[in-house]
């Protein structure tokens, strides 16, 4: 399917995304970090890295901000929607196949941006199919807790990682391993919304986990976090 997703640059207009099956397509907190992204203040000479890219809506957003983008995805149905949805835009970035900061080896970037799969999943064999984009182990920090320990060596001195995940698997967890990592982490936007067809189907078993924060234990708190390198 094509979608229209409004815009959050200074630019008017919106970006097309053609979603396929099997891709992620942008949700709610794809927008959260749209929003994140564009106060990153962007130009020609920044190098911008996503990783999991899905779609490549967050990748072309940096790139019509004026970034020099590599986008990566270990699927090559995401990465080639990716391609597509540069082409639509009039953009154009690079993309690379590979499992996370793997796929771009001594490499370095000024801001590197992520919406990873963050949801507790209660099947301890890997997902299959679509799950693969929200799926992450029974604490849902399958691939968080990977990314939160090699952002240190993928961000230039100045750079920036920007990471959107929801309050289910942890807030404190990813700000104190990112610390640990070396860098310093703030949350920097959050947004509040109804559980989804996954958690939903999911409300006992999260119960059950003790994951649920709520009274009602039906909403989700999405959070974005900002982490750099902590300089003496």
């Amino acid at each position: 399917m094509t979608v229209e997703v409004e815009s959050l640059t200074a630019a008017p207009g919106r970006l097309r995304c053609w979603v396929p099956r099997g891709v992620y397509a942008p949700q709610t907190d794809t927008r959260l970090l749209r929003r994140a992204i564009r106060r990153e203040g962007i130009t020609a000479r920044t190098d911008v890295l996503d990783l999991g890219t899905g779609s490549g809506l967050l990748a072309v957003e940096a790139a019509r901000l004026g970034g020099r983008v590599t986008a990566v995805d270990i699927s090559w149905r995401a990465l080639a929607t990716t391609r597509l949805n540069a082409l639509l835009n009039g953009q154009s970035l690079r993309v690379r196949h590979g499992d996370l900061a793997s796929a771009v080896p001594g490499r370095r970037f000024d801001l590197v941006i992520t919406n990873p799969p963050y949801v507790p999943a209660p099947d301890p064999e890997p997902p299959q199919g679509l799950a693969r984009a929200w799926d992450a182990g029974k604490d849902g920090r399958q691939l968080i807790d990977r990314i939160c320990d090699t952002a240190p060596t993928v961000l230039r001195p100045d750079g920036a990682l920007l990471i959107v995940h929801s309050h289910l698997c942890g807030v404190d967890a990813t700000l104190a391993r990112l610390e640990k990592a070396g860098l310093r982490a703030e949350v920097v936007d959050r947004a509040r919304l109804p559980y989804g067809r996954v958690l939903r189907s999911r409300l006992a078993w999260l119960r059950e986990q003790v994951l649920t924060a709520d009274d009602d234990g039906t909403t989700e708190e999405l959070v974005v976090i900002r982490a750099e390198h902590a300089h003496t």
